[in-house]
């Protein structure tokens, strides 16, 4: 069962942006796309456990601050070296101005 967790305010997030939300000890990245879609992955990058939150966002891609590993946001794919293991990816939907996050399952 998934329950839904709110994460922020919809315009907290600035357009191709990426920001963190850390709930019962576990890091997320929440994402707003240049067509103004929201995503929601692991915060950590697969590689190193560094904070997605603080790279860099192009189209559907975040970019690990650290080695500059890359993954699609949208689905969790590793796409560029030295990242091999994808992002776990969790369902987002707003609900009025707020981001919900859904978790479990």
């Amino acid at each position: 069962m998934t329950t839904w967790i709110e994460a922020c305010a919809a315009d907290d997030i600035e357009q191709e942006d990426v920001i963190r939300f850390d709930h019962a000890g576990k890091t997320f990245a929440i994402y707003r796309s240049p067509d103004d879609e929201y995503f929601a992955t692991d915060g950590l990058c697969t590689h190193e456990k560094i904070h997605l939150a603080d790279g860099l966002v192009m189209d559907d891609i975040i970019e690990c601050p650290k080695h500059n590993g890359r993954f699609s946001y949208k689905t969790g794919e590793a796409r560029g070296a030295p990242v091999c293991i994808n992002l776990r990816t969790y369902p987002v939907k707003l609900e009025g101005d707020r981001i919900m996050i859904g978790i479990g399952a």
